[in-house]
């Protein structure tokens, strides 16, 4: 291949020919020998990975031709490697998207020619166009090796081009981003700044830093030790988890599906076939008289939210708080629900930071937000105070009371405290109810009768007659219908009835939701 014209008669010809011989040479990607490892490892290619994520024969890659070619000394073209990081647009379910990946096939993913204006372009596109973007991130994504300082011939001064556009497309497009293989340094840092990440179980693992630089500090860990998926589940560094590369994808997609292009739009709805009156009369059951007895909430979620649309997000950390998308009637709402399973539903710290993350996305992207109510309270004891709860818990408070979307809240059964007062913002108008096992305070009374009956206790004859005496008295005011006498409830249901209420609330907020950037959007 030479780059000279050699017959300007020929017109255009042979400058295309070496146009198009520069793209096989870019789909061919780091050569046969490394796509074979790749494939060995049970990894798919950066290409592959796009054209399994989006929608068949949509993808329109920019760049292709960006990379370092090898030159005969009279300017003969010897060989080219595509720069390793790939980027372009194409369709999800129709609408477009932006996607970037990481090239693991050339030199693992650091960076090399033009890879970091190519990142900044691919997330300036996503947000000039008002499109998603979804990062498909193997190896450091932009990040550095030591190599660079032979090939270049002198160092720089760090800094990180193009993270304003990372920053400000929080705020502005939903950003997904998937961990598909080791992740490191900026592409770790690319990873958590998303609206939602995905790390795969055993394949992908992301660190500030490797094993091999972690051992120079005496820590001798594999990588899985370092920064598995299992760890950074388990301590909301990611989202979710995915078992394979297909799975990630699909959960991408599925997020998606639930929010608009931009904040310039409106998530959509879409057409339902479950009756908004339709009856779950297990619900009437399902919370134990004995308040000491836990249920299961995702199970009262399925028989409320329309079938099969609930999509969990966060599942494996702050777990006394469910989070996650769902619909109700065709229209796409935010849910938080307690799970009583989990510290019988107190909010912890990092149920705390949960919360903050979930309302700050539902916020940024107009979803009314539905709150299934059990909360006892913060959680108590050394731990949770080490944990450093309450400054948490009052950051999820802030979030709650700051947000300005539609919100509707269902006591389920406790409501009691600070925390408790988390169940929505009094100042607004409140769409609320109750089931008649709700249960609400300052603390409950099974905690606080010790306390503020010490000393009746203390000369009491027989101390344990006593106190079911005074537990007695309480009780009978522990009644909700006496706290909806005093309308401080706004309406006690069966709980069978409660899609019902749901529904009617989707319905009236959907039509007023309002386009536009939220008054607080989300920080990673």
């Amino acid at each position: 291949m030479s780059d000279n014209v050699t017959n300007p008669a020929e017109g255009w010809a042979p400058e295309i020919a070496r146009i198009e011989d520069r793209r096989r040479a870019s789909a061919e990607m780091g050569g046969a020998d490394k796509v074979e490892i790749q494939h060995a490892k049970g990894k798919l290619t950066v290409l592959e990975r796009i054209d399994q994520l989006l929608d068949a024969d949509t993808f329109r890659e920019i760049g292709a031709l960006a990379g370092t070619g090898r030159y005969a000394e009279d300017g003969q073209l010897l060989g080219f490697t595509p720069a390793n990081s790939r980027f372009g647009w194409g369709c999800i379910d129709s609408r477009p998207v932006v996607v970037s990946g990481d090239d693991f096939t050339v030199r693992g993913g650091a960076a090399d020619a033009a890879i970091h204006e190519k990142l900044v372009q691919a997330e300036q596109m996503a947000n000039e166009f008002r499109m998603p973007i979804v990062r498909l991130l193997d190896g450091s994504g932009g990040g550095g090796s030591v190599k660079t300082l032979e090939m270049t011939g002198h160092t720089y001064v760090p800094e990180l081009p193009g993270w304003n556009w990372v920053v400000e497309n929080l705020s502005t497009v939903p950003v997904v981003a998937l961990g598909l293989g080791p992740i490191a340094g900026l592409g770790a840092a690319r990873l958590v700044s998303s609206h939602y990440s995905v790390l795969l179980s055993k394949q992908g693992q992301m660190f500030a830093a490797g094993p091999s630089l972690v051992a120079a500090i005496g820590q001798n860990v594999t990588k899985e030790e370092l920064g598995g998926a299992a760890v950074h589940a388990q301590i909301g560094s990611v989202d979710d988890l995915a078992e394979n590369e297909t799975e990630a994808f699909a959960k991408a997609r599925r997020f998606l599906s639930y929010l608009p292009s931009s904040v310039d739009e409106l998530p959509v709805r879409i057409s339902s076939e479950d009756s908004p009156r339709r009856i779950a009369e297990e619900l009437d059951s399902i919370v134990p008289r004995d308040r000491r007895y836990a249920y299961k909430m995702r199970r009262v979620l399925e028989c409320v939210l329309d079938a099969g649309s609930f999509f969990e997000i966060g599942r494996h950390w702050g777990r006394a708080s469910i989070t996650g998308f769902a619909r109700l009637d065709g229209w796409p709402v935010a849910v938080i629900a307690s799970d009583p399973n989990y510290y019988g539903g107190a909010w912890t710290a990092d149920t705390a930071q949960k919360l903050v993350r979930f309302i700050e996305l539902a916020q940024t992207f107009h979803l009314p937000v539905v709150h299934l109510v059990d909360i006892p309270g913060f959680m108590v004891g050394m731990q949770a105070e080490r944990a450093g709860t309450l400054r948490h818990g009052a950051r999820a408070l802030a979030s709650v009371y700051q947000a300005t979307v539609p919100w509707c809240t269902v006591i389920v059964r406790k409501a009691f405290g600070v925390a408790g007062a988390g169940m929505c913002n009094p100042r607004r108008f409140r769409y609320r109810c109750a089931w008649p096992s709700g249960d609400w305070g300052s603390l409950p009374i099974e905690g606080g009768i010790e306390a503020a009956y010490k000393s009746e206790l203390a000369a009491a004859t027989d101390r344990a007659a006593k106190r079911g005496e005074i537990e007695a008295r309480l009780n009978r005011a522990r009644s909700p219908l006496l706290t909806a006498e005093k309308f401080l409830v706004e309406d006690i249901i069966a709980p069978r009835q409660t899609r019902a209420f749901l529904c009617d609330f989707a319905n009236l907020v959907g039509p007023l939701r309002q386009a536009g950037r939220a008054s607080f959007g989300l920080r990673p």
